[in-house]
């Protein structure tokens, strides 16, 4: 591809549009406000664009004849399923891995926060109430977090555990393999696999359970697998054992879990992505005193790297178009039918 006409529906990233504009032969165009909604664009402004970089592909985007790859600044790409992208032979690749580091500092604070009773000491600080007992001065070095799927979340919450004393042990559908051509940001995560001191398959689940002080969802929410964490998962949890789901809230059976909060199945949970969007006041997991609920802020597009890491995953991308190599987070076309 001797030169590459660029379409950009995103706000901008002034130092990285500057590294943009050094790659020859690329001729950018800047979408003047751009949206994270789907929305017609003027046909002159998309004519002629053989790279998108966007949220939403434009509802016009049938007339972009000469496109020839889509990047989207979000890790789920279901806006780009079913428009024909395959049938066009577009290629397309989404923002996996910006949010790896954010959630999986969340994870670590979570964990010391859970051992320590910090939503304790909060109450008492409120309450003007001076105490010192024993679980307030608890730590995780030594204890045994398990990671329920290990990709760039699972691994950089791996690789930070490691760096705290504690053991890490994995269940994984597939195992643990090193991860090529997935975005992570420099220094961290783990692509060669090599971090957790156990990986357990799917038909050692029982084992893997019952051996965690710490249990960290990581995983996708696919068709298949809501409510995956049920009643008997969180019974083989020890009594000892906290929760921490930064994944997506359906992964756990609502009820299952507030009852085993309730019944002290397990000693307590923190918990970012939720059942209901917002959650109602009413909702019983508001007012546990073992659980810690965020609003979905362990990582989102307000995170003060998002927009870096989003358009450095597109450099990189446009450096690997032109150059001829496999492109970062490329969907493949049976993700896209």
């Amino acid at each position: 591809m001797e030169s590459i006409n660029i379409l950009i529906d995103m706000p901008v990233h002034g130092a990285s549009l500057k590294k943009l504009e050094t790659i020859p032969g690329v001729n950018i165009k800047l979408v003047g406000s751009p949206e994270e909604r789907v929305r017609s664009l003027d046909k002159e402004l998309i004519a002629g664009a053989d790279v998108l970089f966007c949220t939403f592909p434009p509802e016009n985007h049938a007339e972009m004849e000469q496109l020839k790859f889509i990047q989207i600044a979000s890790a789920g790409y279901k806006q780009l399923i079913g428009i024909g992208l395959n049938e066009r032979n577009i290629k397309a690749s989404n923002a996996l891995g910006v949010f790896d580091v954010p959630i999986a500092e969340w994870n670590v604070a979570m964990m010391v926060n859970l051992a320590r009773d910090m939503r304790g000491m909060m109450h008492n600080q409120d309450n003007a109430v001076w105490d010192r007992p024993a679980r307030f001065q608890r730590e995780i070095r030594g204890s045994v977090v398990g990671i329920w799927g290990y990709g760039g979340i699972g691994r950089e919450t791996a690789r930070l555990a490691k760096a705290l004393g504690m053991t890490v042990h994995v269940l994984s559908r597939g195992g643990v393999k090193p991860r090529t051509d997935i975005y992570s940001v420099e220094g961290t995560g783990d692509p060669e696999g090599v971090l957790p001191d156990k990986v357990f398959l799917m038909d050692e689940k029982e084992t893997f359970l019952k051996g965690l002080d710490f249990l960290i969802i990581a995983m996708p929410q696919t068709d298949t697998n809501q409510g995956i964490i049920g009643e008997s998962e969180l019974k083989l949890l020890k009594p000892t054992t906290y929760l921490l789901n930064p994944a997506r809230g359906p992964l756990i059976d609502e009820q299952a879990l507030i009852k085993a909060l309730k019944n002290n199945w397990i000693a307590g949970a923190a918990l970012d992505t939720h059942y209901y969007y917002p959650t109602p006041p009413e909702h019983p997991l508001w007012g546990m005193p073992n659980v810690i609920f965020t609003p979905h802020i362990s990582g989102s597009s307000l995170s003060p790297k998002f927009l870096e890491r989003v358009w450095d995953i597109f450099i990189q991308n446009v450096q690997r178009l032109t150059g001829g190599q496999p492109l970062l987070n490329q969907l493949a076309p049976a993700d896209l039918k």
